[in-house]
């Protein structure tokens, strides 16, 4: 992802050592960010030794007015050594960025500065740079630069340093963008205890979609006009920028549409926004139709039935007054609450929480029997349906067989309801549940042994709760329309169908499309008995100029690799499938447990070998319907299913979800790298880099492209003229202590570490 973009992107601090020893330094030690230049460990290769800093927060808080952004920066760095460091900030300013009223601030007291243009600016990067030997500050190459000398710091002693600044940020397409420098701490060898992010909006028209393709930002919308976002990292290294959209528009939903097409050869990608208004003055929740069906075999005594008596609890009090439901609970016998769906009122609400107070644990699991028992009981078509499922096992009695399972609930669903599952523990048949999901037009949510149930069932119907519009299409209408017979202009989108949107839930939709232009985009569905129509009209790029959209791509990547792991899974191995699995995996760096050997530095990218080891693997590995194992497997295709952001360096590296530390235990289980910092793959901007012996390779560079390569030495000024090309939007792929091969501007390029090294 280009960190250069609306917004300042590097503080760093270049410290002259004083005192008895200063006459024996050799000139300065360049320090990023409170360390050397000093990168988490991504390749073998030896590093400079880190300078005496510790960062112990950073704190980024954005106000956005419309399209002005007030920006506050503040971070606590502290020295560590046992001598006194006397520092200068230097303070790269992005190109078109339209920033105002940049004010330095150091323990309280503002500092002056001096604004150097590009020209001076590249002369003190190619020399840190060349000092240093280290290429980290490559891609600030044709900016600006703001400098300020700063003061001495004892020993021990801790310094706040604040950054303050406005900016008129870039409107594109009805979408305001945000750009925060959340990466400013990204060279820092040591974890930063903590990284705070708050971004504030106020909009005098009303607010639609807020969006990020960065980070999982937890996004609060109180009105129409106000949303808040906030996101925490602890015990984080080598963050990335935070992006942030959102747009304005009039009526019940807004809608945004981003297009990338760096290829106009290829088909471009596309991401489609759709949000309701959050302040409903127009429509109201449509009325729903909920049957809870609830597990209470044996193996959910103790905690377990406890947490799902709790959730259940939760469920009923959150019932709309116009909405009916019923409660199904099954061991080896199945009860219902009420041998037909109830009207929600105080009476009934009060005699279902009785109901689930009397729930306890025992005997076997008859899932076929549940099943067809709540589904038959949705018969009417004109309101929305909806089954929760829960099971944390087997089926053991009744049917077993799990195709004839699936098959007996499709025929009993009349309604077209949708199914939600929830698999708890490891013992469950997560294939089943994700056949059930699928059928249904529904998603999988798995919880492990030591996760509270409740918080998963609740979480996921505070999403639901409060459907808006049902029974979904998109149409795109283009101003050129296409000629009779053609293939059509929008394919092979996700997810495959389309969601009901809900109140304060986002649409998030991607696809490819062949034909670029002007676009009329229409999105219908129904809202109670009225059928509702939005249009908007947009442009489909026909050839992106730089990569400011890329993200659109990766996304639809993670979730097309997530749709072909689950047609594998359910349908069974397909050979193109199993090449298109192998081929995306290599091209943004996403390994699955079926491809992680793609990492290892023995393999050749491109033998067609690793097309039958991925077969192979993913027979093996998906034949495992239960267990561990399949549990974690099937937790992670629905992270890369349900992908919406997608932080660089993290497809295979950093990991996706906002539950991290359950993402790298199911990836471990797995046996891929999802979510597991690898140090043999590297995913810079729209790149993927594996590194072969020595070698760090561009995913792109085929053998006869090698063969053709021109070879070039680092810290050369033939290297820094090349870092400088496209005012430094290629640079970050030069980045690498070490050989690169790599691909840019149509040109092969091998770029060499000098002799000396």
């Amino acid at each position: 992802m280009q960190r250069t973009l609306g917004g300042l992107s590097l503080m760093v601090l270049t410290a002259a050592i004083t005192g008895s020893t200063a006459q024996q330094a050799a000139a300065q030690v360049i320090v990023v960010e409170g360390d050397a230049i000093v990168r988490p460990p991504v390749s073998p290769f030896p590093r400079p030794v880190p300078a005496r800093y510790r960062i112990h927060s950073v704190d980024v808080n954005a106000t956005v007015r419309d399209q002005i952004a007030s920006v506050q920066i503040a971070q606590v760095f502290q020295n560590t050594g046992s001598q006194t460091l006397e520092a200068r900030l230097l303070f790269p300013l992005p190109e078109d960025a339209a920033i105002d009223r940049l004010t330095l601030i150091v323990d309280g007291k503002e500092l002056p500065g001096r604004l150097m243009k590009k020209a001076e600016a590249r002369r003190i990067y190619e020399s840190i740079v060349r000092r240093q030997q280290d290429p980290a500050l490559l891609e600030y190459m044709g900016q600006g630069l703001f400098q300020t000398r700063v003061f001495p710091i004892p020993p021990g002693a801790r310094r706040r340093v604040e950054i303050r600044y406005s900016q008129l940020l870039k409107k594109d397409n009805g979408l305001i963008d945000l750009h925060l420098p959340t990466g400013t701490v990204k060279h820092s060898r040591r974890p930063i205890d903590a990284l705070n992010i708050s971004v504030r909006i106020d909009s005098s028209q009303p607010i639609k979609t807020v969006f990020s393709p960065s980070h999982p930002v937890d996004i609060k919308r109180p009105d129409d006009h106000h949303a808040h976002g906030n996101l925490t990292l602890p015990n984080v290294v080598s963050p990335e920028d935070l992006r942030l959209f959102y747009g304005t528009k009039d009526g019940l939903v807004g809608m945004n549409l981003v297009s990338y097409r760096p290829d106009p050869g290829q088909d471009g990608y596309f991401l489609l926004l759709a949000s309701p208004e959050v302040k409903l003055k127009k429509a109201k929740a449509v009325p729903k139709t909920v049957v809870f069906v609830i597990d209470r075999s044996g193996s959910m005594n103790g905690k377990k039935i406890e947490q799902a008596r709790e959730a259940l609890k939760y469920l009923v009090g959150r019932l709309g007054p116009r909405d009916t439901f019923n409660i199904v609970a099954y061991d080896t016998q199945v009860e219902s609450f009420r041998p037909e769906l109830q009207r929600v009122n105080d009476s009934s609400q009060k005699a279902a929480l009785g109901f689930v107070d009397g729930l306890f644990a025992g005997g076997s699991t008859n899932i076929d029997g549940a099943l067809t028992t709540a589904l038959g009981m949705l018969v009417d078509r004109k309101r929305p349906n909806y089954v929760l499922f829960l099971t944390d096992g087997l089926p053991t009695v009744g049917e077993r067989n799990e195709l004839k399972i699936a098959a007996n609930a499709r025929k009993a669903s009349r309604v077209g309801a949708r199914m939600f599952s929830f698999g708890v523990g490891f013992d469950v048949n997560s294939r089943l549940l994700d056949r059930l999901s699928r059928n249904h037009r529904g998603q999988s949510v798995y919880v492990r042994p030591n996760e509270d149930i409740e918080v998963q069932v609740s979480k996921l119907y505070d999403r639901i709760g409060a459907p808006m519009l049902t029974k979904l299409a998109v149409n795109f209408e283009f101003d050129k329309v296409p000629r009779a017979g053609a293939p059509q202009p929008i394919a092979r989108t996700y997810p495959r169908e389309l969601t009901d949107l809900f109140r304060g839930e986002q649409l998030i939709w991607v696809g490819r499309y062949r034909q670029s232009g002007r676009v009329k985009v229409t999105l219908t569905g129904e809202n109670g008995d009225d059928r509702r129509s939005f249009s908007f009209a947009a442009t489909l790029a026909d050839r992106s100029q730089d990569e400011s959209h890329g993200f659109v791509e990766k996304l639809w990547a993670l979730r097309r690799i997530g749709e072909i792991i689950d047609e594998l899974d359910l349908n069974g191995t397909n050979q193109e499938l199993i090449d298109e699995l192998v081929r995306l995996s290599i091209a943004h760096g996403v390994m699955t447990p079926y491809t992680s050997f793609l990492a290892d530095e023995d393999v050749n990218l491109a033998a067609r070998d690793n097309i039958n080891r991925a077969r192979m693997t993913a027979n093996r590995e998906l034949s495992q319907a239960s267990g561990q194992s399949g549990f974690a497997q099937r937790r992670i295709k629905g992270r890369l299913q349900n992908a919406s952001s997608v932080p660089a360096g993290g497809l295979g590296g950093g990991g996706f979800a906002a539950d991290k530390p359950a993402a790298i235990a199911d990836q471990a289980t797995a046996g891929g790298s999802l979510g597991v910092v690898r140090p043999t793959i590297r995913n810079i901007g729209q790149k993927s880099f594996f590194l072969k012996g020595r070698l760090w390779r561009d995913s792109t560079v085929t053998a006869e492209q090698e063969k053709r390569a021109v070879t070039i030495t680092q810290y050369s000024q033939q290297y820094f003229d090349l870092a400088a090309a496209h005012r430094g939007t290629l640079a970050k792929y030069l980045a690498f202590n070490g050989t690169v091969l790599v691909n840019l501007d149509g040109k092969t390029y091998r770029i060499e570490p000098p002799a000396s090294r």
